[in-house]
């Protein structure tokens, strides 16, 4: 019930209730209807000074309608006192629309990569994308000072970049060769390979349901990959390749991240990619034209401002509520394939994708709450 509901049951009677009221009233002022197409958009709301808005309503039929159009807060009924939204709810929405526009701007990139797959090759797109992304880089390097980028683990910053640089080249290869959703939803099978190098190399017990899981994650692969069957090409392979060196360049920023700053850790990286990436473009040199550079710097531009909103979102909500909308890059890759390129993925593929995306997540659950204890 309202404030000014509640007022006019008091009545005509004296007291502090009364004078309470009236003192609220002439703290009152009118603000500018709100726009909802709930609402009647032509009535007036009034707010209290300290900026807490409520609309002028006698119902609470009106009062639910207002509340699902955002235009209250919620309101104790025993005290009326204001209960502002959660900080963390908050956040984790924030961070989910974070990470719903980088997955966009990434997938938007690998589009742009197989449109000008018929007209230049792969290194060369691969080198102008860290080219263009370190480009971008520089200035945030430059605020962030150069002296502040010595580390002591060179060493393990050009493995991380080899295998970056090595991972970028098959998925780029995939995504040019063969369809961009299949493409996009085997890169998500990263987490069941975690599963299977940590324990292989790290020695880390993987459990029976953990173990499970990956394994039907393996069988959502085979059935998009279609090994022996028709429509079966061996650029799978390189989308394969691509999810397993990205699953080491994980493991490998694990363990740097423990004792180097984020910065220093993103600059050695593009710095080692765009070095690499390098040799094999001038061996593959085709000059582009200046529409097809200007794709090209785009693309450098989508990678650098896509992976800073997904990181950004990572880091502003929980992980477990903001992560699985990057699963909606393959949501993206299968509605821009359609449109675009008129690819028409078969019923395997999306079989296999959810397969996939419901194995994916469960690990990335268990992983989480295994390390939290």
């Amino acid at each position: 019930m309202s404030h000014v509901a509640s007022a006019m049951r008091i009545g005509h009677g004296r007291g502090p209730a009364v004078s309470k009221f009236k003192a609220h009233i002439k703290r009152l002022k009118p603000v500018p209807p709100m726009p909802c197409a709930r609402l009647n958009r032509n009535r007036p709301r009034l707010a209290f000074v300290e900026a807490v808005a409520f609309p002028h309503i006698s119902d609470i039929h009106s009062y639910r309608r207002a509340s699902r159009c955002g235009l209250i807060r919620r309101v104790d009924p025993m005290t009326d006192a204001v209960q502002p939204p959660s900080p963390a709810a908050n956040a984790n929405y924030r961070g989910a629309l974070y990470v719903i526009a980088g997955a966009f701007l990434l997938t938007v990139m690998a589009s742009l990569a197989k449109f000008l797959g018929d007209s230049l090759t792969v290194p060369m797109m691969v080198f102008m994308r860290f080219l263009a992304g370190f480009i971008f880089l520089l200035p945030f390097i430059w605020r962030f000072g150069f002296a502040n980028l010595k580390t002591g683990r060179f060493k393990l910053h050009l493995v991380r970049g080899s295998v970056g640089f090595l991972g970028n080249m098959a998925m780029f290869f995939s995504i040019v060769h063969i369809v961009m959703a299949d493409a996009i939803t085997i890169q998500f099978s990263r987490p069941l390979f975690t599963v299977l190098l940590a324990g292989l190399f790290l020695g880390e017990v993987v459990g029976g349901r953990r173990a499970s899981a990956a394994i039907i994650g393996f069988l959502g692969i085979l059935i998009i990959t279609r090994p022996f069957g028709e429509g079966f090409s061996p650029w799978y392979f390189s989308a394969i390749g691509g999810a397993v060196t990205a699953t080491i360049v994980v493991l490998v920023v694990k363990v740097l991240s423990r004792t180097e700053h984020t910065m220093v850790i993103i600059f050695y990286f593009t710095a080692t990619t765009t070095v690499l990436s390098a040799i094999p473009a001038l061996i593959f040199w085709q000059t582009p034209t200046p529409t097809e550079l200007v794709i090209l710097m785009l693309m450098g531009a989508l990678g650098v401002f896509g992976q800073t909103l997904f990181t950004h979102g990572i880091g502003l909500g929980e992980t477990s509520f903001v992560l699985p909308f990057d699963y909606l890059r393959i949501v993206f890759a299968f509605a821009i394939g359609l449109i675009w390129f008129a690819e028409f993925p078969p019923g395997w593929s999306y079989l296999g994708a959810a397969i996939i995306i419901v194995s994916s997540y469960y690990l990335l659950r268990t992983e989480r709450a295994r390390r939290s204890i």
